[in-house]
């Protein structure tokens, strides 16, 4: 399964993080956020993590071309758009060379088929529990209404994981399910991963082959 380690803004915890080798590491661009990367990391951190980590860009609501222009600055290969944007928006990332993840946040329900004119631009979809904030809320949804899901484009699981889901993560085995998003659950302070959780967690979840 693979992980992606999100809201990294602390230069000390990414270093430690780093050194574990997670598939994805994100950073947020989004002001409002409490993990908003800002000024807290140079671009050259980001740039010369390993090469085999995704780097990801986390958005919402934001332009094209300030996405294309963060991107190229700070090396990212990657976005994860989680605001309102539109497949066209998709589409213009996908073309600009990056990996598109989109974000779709669930409720008490869920309608896949609203999600249909996204799948010909995005690589990847990430579920998160609705909440105050576009994400980040520290609540888990109920996986069960994902057992429905039969769209091509694989996803994440997001919202409120923690070291204590492990065991369920474990065994999950969810149509289109790929890989889990670690944030707030494996928090010292907003933005500051604890690199022992994190390790923990991938040693329990890397063996499992979805």
């Amino acid at each position: 399964m693979l992980v992606k380690v999100c809201g990294m803004r602390d230069a000390a915890a990414l270093a430690e993080v780093a050194v574990l080798t997670p598939d994805f590491l994100g950073f947020i661009f989004a002001p409002a956020s409490p993990r908003f990367v800002g000024e807290a990391l140079a671009p050259e951190l980001v740039q010369a993590l390993p090469a085999s980590i995704w780097k990801v860009g986390v958005f919402v609501n934001e332009t094209t071309e300030t996405i294309v222009t963060t991107a190229e600055r700070f090396g990212l290969a990657a976005v994860q758009l989680h605001g309102q944007e539109t497949p066209a928006q998709c589409e213009e990332l996908s073309e600009a060379g990056l990996l598109v993840m989109k974000a779709f946040s669930v409720g008490k329900a869920v309608d896949f088929t609203a999600l249909l004119p996204y799948v010909p631009h995005c690589d990847f979809f990430l579920f998160d529990t609705k909440g105050a904030a576009p994400g980040g809320n520290g609540a888990v949804f109920d996986w069960d209404l994902l057992k429905s899901y039969n769209l091509p484009v694989p996803y994440f699981l997001a919202g409120g994981l923690g070291l204590e889901h492990a065991p369920e993560l474990a065994d999950l085995r969810l149509p289109g399910l790929v890989g889990v998003d670690l944030n707030s659950g494996f928090e010292t302070a907003p933005g500051v991963k604890d690199a022992t959780r994190v390790g923990q967690m991938l040693k329990a979840l890397r063996p499992i082959v979805t």
